[in-house]
């Protein structure tokens, strides 16, 4: 478990149609403590399989919180708490997210995301509660073997950006901090 961190359960409306989902409420994220204005969404787009991104985070004063949703495909997502002071400090949670299981994850300030694509053509929806700052960006490599995660395959297309993000031991996570909420995940 991971504190602060959630996976959501989507309960879609189906009929004759097909269905419908609700992929955010304001009302039904504040009973979770979730409280933060959506800003920006975007949506990222894959077109081979074994495609990894990240592990990407916002610095401070710009850190975001994020819920990702996967509506096309299937990936295996990770998140890494890497705020001090946090019981779950460099501690790791991987969930897969595809168009079938509907779930959502939703990711505090002060985590790293990234995922391994492990179908072709994926598309995952993110929202943001802080605007993307250029400068502030930061990130953790892919293979750090201080982490512990295995991921399930070798990926096969990695951006140069991500290649050359430092490993755990020459980062600093300086003014990453907890922010008190209900843990789920």
């Amino acid at each position: 478990m991971l504190q602060d961190a959630y996976i959501i359960n989507l309960s879609p409306f189906v009929d004759s149609r097909g269905y419908f989902i609700r992929l955010f409420s304001k009302d039904e994220f504040r009973q979770i403590g979730f409280n933060e204005e959506i800003v920006q969404i975007n949506q990222a787009f894959n077109k081979q399989r074994l495609t990894f991104r990240g592990f990407h985070y916002q610095k401070p004063p710009f850190s975001e919180s994020k819920i990702i949703c996967c509506i096309e495909g299937k990936v295996q997502d990770y998140i890494i708490d890497i705020r001090k002071g946090s019981p779950t400090f460099l501690k790791s949670f991987t969930v897969e997210l595809s168009e079938q299981n509907d779930l959502l994850i939703v990711v505090p300030k002060g985590f790293a995301h990234g995922y391994l694509t492990l179908t072709k053509n994926t598309r995952l929806v993110y929202f943001h509660t802080s605007y993307y700052t250029p400068g502030f960006e930061g990130g953790i490599r892919y293979n750090d073997k201080s982490l512990g995660i295995e991921l399930p395959y070798k990926p096969k297309i990695i951006s140069e950006k991500d290649l050359c993000y430092p490993f755990i031991e020459n980062l600093s996570f300086e003014g990453i901090e907890v922010k008190n909420m209900n843990s789920n995940v």
